[in-house]
This record gives C-alpha cells, structure tokens and sequence, in this order.
C-alpha cells in the first residue's frame, strides 16, 4: 500500500544541482526538519525525526546521484533506522514532542533544504509508528539486519549504498 502513496512523490518540484559537495551533518538536517515542522504547527517526536532524517538521506541519495545530504552513520534499530548522535541529543524528551527555540535553521548545501521541505511534505503526515512500519519493509533496514530477530537490538549500520539502490529503484518506478 505505502508504494503506491510514494507515487505521489513528486520529483520535478525539486530543483536538483548537479556537482554540489557541500555535506551537512545530522544535527543540521535535524534542526531544520523541528523548525520547519514547528513552523506549520507540526510536533515530532524522537521516533519519527529518525525516520524522517533517514527518508531525507535516502532521497537525497536518490535525486542527487549518490550524493550524501549527510555522513552521520544511519543504523539498524529495533524501531528502525536511527542516528545515534541525534537520537542522543533529544533522548531527554523521550515520547514527548520535541520542542526548541525559534531560530535560524542552518545551511544546508544548495537543493538539499528542496529536497528536505519535499520529504517532509510527503512523508510528515505520517505517524512515527507508520513510518517504523514502512522502514521495516524496506530493503536497506532489512540488510542491515540480516537474521536479527526484530525484538534484537543492533548497531549495524545501513548501507548508503543500500539506500541509493532502494531509494534509485523507487524514483524510478515513481517516474514510469
């Protein structure tokens, strides 16, 4: 069912950039998914900012050939994909909304911020809990965890090259 919902993942209003190498870290990408969220009256938790950052670098991936939005390891957890370094940063909210200051989000290279606004549009309206579920069918999660029992934790880390080959395949089919 999410396949055909991505369908409407629509690639030509993003502007792409071609030879950009600018590279944001994940607590950049992070601040500027809570302040936009928080700007259109949206609440995110924990849970759901890690599947959205990772939504974010697959499609980056995807629409900008190969190129990283960020460098931060991504890795295979019980709840799905998450980025340690952030998950640690707003662990203290725990279930709760996270909230911070109104303040300027940071640069993201040129087209990344596009591609981040697009994600968020297209998969925002989704739960955390759905989100969990939609990763937990996607190839890249399911590599990296191998046999793991779901109920097993893990600190393998998601392949880049995993999320290109899945995220390529889904603009593709998008696009036919």
């Amino acid at each position: 069912m999410y396949l055909e919902q991505r369908s409407c993942f629509n690639v030509f209003s993003i502007m792409i950039v071609k030879g950009c190498t600018m590279v944001s870290n994940a607590k950049d990408v992070a601040q500027n998914i809570l302040l936009f969220s928080q700007e259109h009256g949206d609440v995110l938790t924990n849970l759901k900012l890690q599947k959205l950052l990772y939504y974010c670098q697959g499609w980056h991936l995807a629409l900008k050939d190969n190129e990283l939005l960020f460098t931060d390891p991504i890795q295979a957890w019980i709840k799905g994909p998450v980025i340690p370094n952030v998950y640690h940063q707003y662990k203290d909210f725990k279930w709760q909304p996270i909230v911070i200051e109104d303040q300027d989000a940071p640069a993201l290279a040129e087209g990344s911020t596009e591609i981040v606004k697009e994600v968020l549009e297209v998969y925002g309206g989704y739960s955390a809990y759905q989100l969990e579920l939609m990763t937990h069918e996607e190839s890249p999660w399911l590599i990296a965890r191998g046999s793991l029992p779901l109920d097993e934790s893990s600190n393998n880390v998601i392949s880049t090259q995993d999320m290109y080959g899945f995220f390529s395949s889904e603009l593709a089919a998008a696009n036919a």
